[in-house]
């Protein structure tokens, strides 16, 4: 993340000389697109690079503890930013992948539902090994209530560690985090396969019918891809742990938007030139 601005400790601005150089990837990606084929693959790689904007601005969201959750030290799920979103986004983007073919909208739900889903579960487990099996209640070292119920966590938190547990914003977070990831990572699938379906058959001289389950399955690899990209640099800009949307790290995402959306920009135009030339 140098490249958008400080270094791997993060904070949460951007140097000029950062902004300036993701802005003309950026618009280098955009031209060639739009040179190469204007009309519909051109606003499918927009679409795709607004599907990477939601999954690095999803992963803020989800509350990662790392090793020192499992020990009960620190709020969060215990693992990597990384593992996580992508667990969450994936989830999300089989469902969404599954209700492809009922349509745009729906396919789309399904994502959200699914990513949604998959972190409402998991938030739910975690707490009930961190109440009933190690005997520590939820509470956050950011901040000194919660910002939606208004409990407070001093007098909860053990001594010696930032809190434990999942508070309630936490868990918020985490929803809304995979419903985010789920998202993004099914309209990059799903805008993908629109390309894969109108250009593939001339391209492989073969009828659209013969060409479906490749379409299907290049662009579900390539999806998959691109979420754990963007998965990854959200992950290097949150260095660590975060609870959630209420942990000052947050502050820090329109960094990783904008890292995302070059990442985005570049996966995405390779992906649909392959189709196009």
């Amino acid at each position: 993340m140098s490249a958008l601005g400080g270094g791997s400790g993060g904070g949460e601005g951007m140097t000029p000389v950062g902004i300036v150089v993701g802005i003309i990837l950026l618009i280098a990606a955009l031209a060639a697109m739009y040179v190469i084929s204007p009309g519909f693959a051109f606003t499918s790689l927009i679409l795709v690079i607004v599907g990477g904007l939601l999954i690095g601005f999803g992963v803020h969201f989800v509350p990662v503890g790392g090793a020192p959750a499992a020990m009960g030290q620190s709020p969060g799920i215990a693992t990597g930013v990384t593992m996580l979103a992508a667990g969450a986004g994936l989830a999300g983007l089989f469902g969404g992948a599954w209700a492809a073919e009922l349509g745009f909208g729906v396919a789309l739900a399904g994502g959200a539902i699914g990513g949604g889903l998959m972190m409402a579960v998991t938030c739910l487990m975690v707490n009930v090994v961190y109440v009933w099996g190690m005997g520590v209640p939820a509470a956050s070292g950011k901040v000194a209530k919660d910002p939606i119920t208004g409990d407070t966590f001093e007098a909860y938190k053990s001594q010696g560690t930032e809190g434990h547990g999942l508070p309630f914003v936490s868990y918020v977070g985490g929803v809304i985090g995979g419903c985010l990831g789920g998202l993004g990572g099914t309209l990059i699938y799903v805008e993908l396969l629109g390309v894969y379906e109108e250009f593939l058959p001339a391209s492989m001289g073969a009828s659209a019918e013969a060409v479906l389950p490749i379409a299907v399955g290049i662009a579900g690899i390539i999806a998959v891809g691109m979420f754990l990209v963007n998965a990854v640099i959200a992950a290097y800009n949150i260095t660590g742990t975060i609870e959630g949307p209420h942990d000052p790290k947050f502050k820090r995402f329109p960094r990783a938007i904008m890292g995302c959306a070059v990442a985005s920009a570049i996966c995405g135009l390779l992906a649909i030139i392959m189709a196009v030339m």
